[in-house]
């Protein structure tokens, strides 16, 4: 049997008040019903006491103005109570049986036929002097005593247990219904002061779930109200609140502190882009121009030339990437405009043909255009930052799959290639920065990548109110880029 589960603080402790009064209340009711048994029984069995062997006695001998053989003179059923039994036993046998009948004005003397069962029962009660109770298929239930007559018989005098049952379930009644009204109202009681002294936990609660509802590990988050601050703390509910209170401080701090130390951090690195922009081209450009003079020049310069500008234009990739992603990060709004999302696939796909041509470079596009209202630019940036990575980290001859499909109001954004796939460690920081995968690379000659790209693909993907996800196996990577057919309205580029 399953029995049903209490979720709640408040309704075990309810369950547990219940159980406990319901325990107690029985507990009570069961001495009260045994103690109230116990008395009238004992009165039961000082009446037959004082009764005596009198009236059975007198069955064999009529009483008539003398003594009977038992030598007491009140064998007149006159004086017995109504109900009252004598038995007169022979060896055994039952050679009398009556009951004393009262009625308004007389009282008969009415004979009993017992069946066997009753004869032994009757037989086997003890000749102590004490209280027996037997039950009487004739005559119900009976408290009994026995003596010894003159003439070697045994006497019996009964009297019936039904007054005292009788009481006995009354009582029983009367404090089962008692008992039942006292739960109740202690149930109903009992549950609202729990529920009232558990009410600052209930506000706890609530406050915790506000939040973890919250985006706490992006942007500056204002925690909720703290919970009802009580005094005196003196119980374990205004600790707890006490407590959680201060965490809620400590916690909010952590926060702020971190959201200024991104804020720096941010700041420097597109600081440090801005200003690092102008040195590099510099570098470039004197080196490009060198490499134009036409006089003489020794093969380790021209080499050397050639490396500057090499470095310096992948120095200068590296510092556009970061300042992009330190004006995404400071949330600074794209472009919203109809973009032909084919186009710039067809696009995309012809450049990264170009760049690999060791590469089997595969359409899977719509038969009608796919439009999106976004920036351009950008969104040909995520796809020749996914082609690349594809085109780098797997071998020549690998197949790359570039598609297309709209689902309701959501395009889907596919690159997939067959390459040795992405170890299980990588996927998670993935699109973190500077996260190298350890895949074939074709870039032999310094031009690597920067670790940038797919960080950069999130970061314009999240701008665009768009996810992206990657799947991966040995033999199987796909990229799914969805991005909603309009974007909200973050406002208008600087």
């Amino acid at each position: 049997m399953r029995y049903p589960r209490l979720r709640t603080l408040r309704a075990r402790f309810t369950a547990a008040l219940l159980v406990l009064l319901a325990v107690g209340s029985a507990a009570v009711g069961l001495a009260a019903v045994l103690e109230l048994g116990g008395f009238l029984t004992d009165r039961l069995d000082q009446q037959l006491s004082d009764t005596g062997s009198a009236f059975p006695a007198s069955l064999e001998h009529p009483v008539s103005g003398h003594d009977d053989h038992d030598g007491d003179e009140h064998g007149d059923t006159r004086r017995q109570a109504s109900g009252t039994l004598g038995i007169r036993l022979v060896d055994g046998a039952v050679t009398n049986a009556a009951v004393v009948r009262q009625g308004s004005d007389t009282s008969d003397l009415v004979a009993v036929d017992l069946d066997t069962g009753d004869e032994r029962a009757l037989a086997a009660v003890p000749v102590d002097g004490r209280g027996h109770s037997v039950e009487l298929s004739s005559l119900d239930d009976y408290r009994v005593m026995a003596w010894t007559g003159r003439d070697g018989d045994v006497l019996l005098t009964g009297l019936p247990l039904e007054p005292v049952e009788a009481a006995v379930h009354r009582l029983e009644l009367v404090a089962g219904s008692v008992f039942g009204l006292v739960l109740v109202g202690a149930g109903v009681a009992g549950a609202l002061w729990v529920r009232w002294s558990l009410r600052p936990l209930s506000r706890i609660a609530s406050t915790a779930t506000h939040i973890s509802e919250l985006p706490l590990a992006s942007g500056e988050v204002a925690l909720p109200a703290r919970a009802p601050d009580t005094r005196p703390r003196s119980t374990e509910v205004d600790q707890v609140t006490l407590a959680f209170n201060r965490m809620l401080g400590h916690v909010e701090n952590a926060l702020t502190e971190r959201q200024r130390s991104e804020e720096r951090l941010r700041t420097f690195s597109a600081d440090a882009s801005h200003e690092l922009r102008t040195p590099v081209a510099s570098v470039r450009g004197h080196a490009e121009l060198a490499l134009l003079h036409r006089g003489p020049v020794p093969p380790e310069v021209t080499h050397a030339l050639e490396r500057i500008a090499a470095q310096s234009g992948r120095m200068g990739a590296m510092v556009d990437d970061l300042l992009l992603l330190a004006r995404l990060d400071a949330g600074r709004p794209l472009e919203r405009e109809p973009v032909d999302l084919t186009r710039l696939v067809l696009d995309a796909v012809t450049d990264a043909r170009a760049a690999g041509p060791g590469h089997r470079w595969l359409l899977d596009l719509p038969e009608e255009p796919v439009t999106v209202v976004g920036d351009a630019h950008r969104l040909q940036q995520i796809l020749a930052n996914l082609l690349t990575n594809a085109r780098r980290h797997t071998p020549p001859g690998s197949e790359v799959t570039s598609g297309l499909a709209v689902t309701g109001d959501t395009v889907e954004l596919t690159v997939s290639d067959n390459g040795p796939g992405i170890p299980a460690e990588l996927r998670p920081h993935l699109f973190e920065r500077f996260v190298h995968g350890e895949g074939p690379r074709e870039d032999t000659a310094g031009t690597a990548g920067t670790g940038l790209g797919l960080s950069i693909v999130a970061a314009v993907v999240a701008a665009h109110d768009g996810s992206v996800a990657v799947e991966s196996e040995p033999g199987a990577t796909t990229f799914t880029v969805r991005l909603p057919r309009s974007v909200r309205d973050h406002g208008r580029p600087d």
